[in-house]
């Protein structure tokens, strides 16, 4: 398939013509799960091109028309591979243009559309499937490549645009999107509608929509929660500490451009811990602990601000400069926060996560390289924690070769700075740094680039970390792998007692990543003593019911098919899931419980469930 020289993962060609502001006027059906109305596009032309090329994912197109005069456009809907399909506009019949002007022509058009009702980017809900129960539910999530399935589009990172919309909704519900509300009216005794506009440039992954019954609670003086009633007190109080998030961010990286922060607590089956959608993070429930103890999920979002959203990934081969970067921030944010060595605590425990999955993908896969090449890879098949975990190694291990926080802080905000509103590759980041640091270059020279960015597997440095904060979870787990059960038992719940959530997580960990498989008595007597079935805590649950199937507790197989399909985050989904896959005996269980539930996950979880379980390639 022809697809976009710039872009592996997108048939347009923005270098020769280019959208740069996305009009929708969409009517949300709840019966027919579909959204029907129209995008108008202004487009740009640079140079003699005389078709507009866009991505399109089984989007019924009814009309094309040049919006100024109404007259008919040709058009031709390619053949639709994995990635959906290229849909190409002929520009010969528009006769009329909005301006001339550097030798580029503008012009405006609209295509009439309606998505099909397994379109990728969105996910229905019954209300049977709400906290509430009586209203239904709609949650778009565009990334990596799924807005192609919303709306027709420039489905690439390298474009970035405005965007506006007035969506048409049952009067009893209520609209959000990664954009401003300018106002809601009345349409009829049934409807309301919703009018919204982004005025920053976005690339298209980052426009979302909810639609629910929707209530909000103020937390800042630029943020709102929003959520089902069932939720509102519950997530207000979570977040309770997003200003001053948003204030050491600020920092950290310079002027938040948005206006407003506010968060979207989604439906279980939301599939990611959060979605950075501006003006509207889009978070889990998974993180509604109780103690605010899960809401540096919220710092990481906060963080894309500046990271993503701001500075972005010119395609998804260069998504590190995405998650690299934005898991630094988030971790700097905390340490601010809640010290130094939590910062350094937190990346010990990044680096066993990323240990895991390199295992789990194989230390050769070109897919652990911190640029992989996806030249015909679904950017679904290729996400992973490898860009998140392995390029803040690489952020780290840089600030502290180049001299420490108080010179590479500095260096990121100069960036950040430079490159705001732009879609930018690994090399211009490098570039930059060694402009920024003139008189280092000897140091940037002595960094093994080649390896770091193009070979597979770990990292090549990993940094010193502080163990201090760790220490007790490490010494807990080995006291626990040594134990001689014929001897007396020296273990009680006051060895916990002090340990912060973290702590308990690592000392979980430890125990799953040790090649000493626990005794089912030793697993059972560590349960009733720490009360660990008791845990509400979904990071500690997640991995308690990891450790249980590692020592084969049978009985537990049951709770951990039940925690995987209540939620849909695929941090928690996946694992499990292949960890049942690996249990001989449980394998056709968990394929029976998947296929069952299959139909209401979102798309990228049952898709990349399915491939973890063997039943696609």
């Amino acid at each position: 398939m022809a697809l976009s020289p710039g872009d592996p993962s997108s048939f347009s060609r923005p270098e020769l013509a280019v959208v740069t502001h996305t009009y929708l006027e969409l009517d949300v059906n709840f019966e027919r799960k579909v959204l029907t109305g129209k995008a108008t596009l202004d487009v740009e032309i640079k140079g003699d091109t005389i078709e507009l090329i866009l991505d399109n994912r089984k989007l019924v197109i009814l009309n094309i028309t040049n919006a100024v005069d109404g007259s008919q456009l040709q058009y031709d809907i390619g053949e639709d591979v994995e990635f959906g399909s290229k849909l190409t506009i002929q520009l010969l019949l528009v006769t009329t243009t909005l301006a001339v002007g550097n030798n580029n022509k503008k012009y405006k058009i609209e295509i009439k559309y309606e998505t099909s009702p397994d379109a990728t980017a969105l996910q229905w809900l019954t209300a049977e499937q709400t906290a509430g129960g009586v209203h239904p539910y709609l949650f778009s999530q565009c990334q990596a490549i799924h807005a192609r399935s919303m709306f027709p589009c420039q489905d690439t990172p390298f474009v970035k645009s405005t965007y506006s919309a007035k969506i048409s909704v049952p009067r009893e519900l209520t609209v959000v999107m990664s954009a401003l509300l300018d106002k809601v009216s009345d349409l009829d005794n049934s409807k309301k509608l919703y009018e919204f506009h982004q005025p920053v440039q976005i690339p298209s992954y980052l426009v979302a929509i909810a639609i629910g019954a929707l209530v909000s609670k103020q937390v800042g003086p630029r943020s709102k929660v929003w959520a089902e009633k069932e939720l509102i007190d519950k997530s207000a109080y979570e977040f309770g500490e997003t200003e001053t998030m948003l204030q050491t961010a600020e920092q950290l990286c310079g002027p938040y451009v948005w206006g407003i922060y506010d968060i979207l607590v989604l439906p279980p089956s939301f599939p990611f811990g959060g979605m950075e959608n501006p003006c509207l993070t889009f978070v889990t429930p998974t993180v509604l602990a109780g103690d605010r103890s899960l809401a540096n999920v919220i710092a990481h979002e906060i963080s894309h601000s500046w990271t993503g959203n701001l500075v972005t990934n010119a395609n998804f081969e260069h998504f590190w400069l995405n998650e690299g970067f934005t898991v630094f921030i988030e971790r700097k944010i905390n340490s601010k926060m809640f010290g130094e060595k939590m910062r350094h605590f937190e990346a010990l425990h990044g680096i066993e996560s990323l240990r895991e999955e390199v295992k789990n993908l194989g230390k050769t896969n070109q897919l652990t390289n911190l640029l992989p090449n996806l030249v015909g890879v679904d950017p679904d098949d290729a996400f992973s924690i490898v860009p998140y975990e392995k390029g803040h190694t690489f952020l780290f291990y840089l600030e502290q070769l180049l001299g420490g926080p108080e010179v590479f802080e500095p260096f990121l905000k100069s960036y950040l700075d430079m490159y705001k509103y732009k879609s930018i590759k690994t090399d211009t980041w490098k570039d930059y740094l060694y402009h920024y640091f003139p008189d280092k270059v000897e140091l940037l020279n002595s960094v093994d680039w080649h390896t770091w960015l193009h070979k597979p597997g770990m990292p090549p440095v990993i940094p010193d970390y502080d163990k201090t904060l760790a220490n007790v979870s490490i010494e807990l787990a080995k006291r626990w792998i040594e134990w001689d059960e014929n001897t007396a038992m020296t273990f009680a719940v006051t060895d916990i007692e002090s340990f912060f959530p973290g702590q308990k997580v690592a000392f979980l960990t430890n125990l799953h990543k040790s090649s000493t498989v626990l005794s089912l008595n030793k697993i059972q007597r560590m349960a009733d003593i720490y009360q660990l079935d008791s845990v509400k805590n979904c990071e500690i649950r997640f991995i308690w019911l990891r450790l249980c199937i590692k020592s084969r507790w049978e009985s537990k197989v049951s709770e951990a098919l039940a925690f995987v399909t209540e939620q849909g985050r695929m941090k928690y989904v996946r694992p499990i899931f292949r960890d049942l896959y690996e249990w001989q005996e449980m394998r056709q269980r968990a394929i029976d419980v998947y296929l069952s539930k299959k139909n209401k996950m979102m798309y990228v979880t049952a898709h990349m469930v399915a491939k973890d379980l063997h039943l696609i390639d």
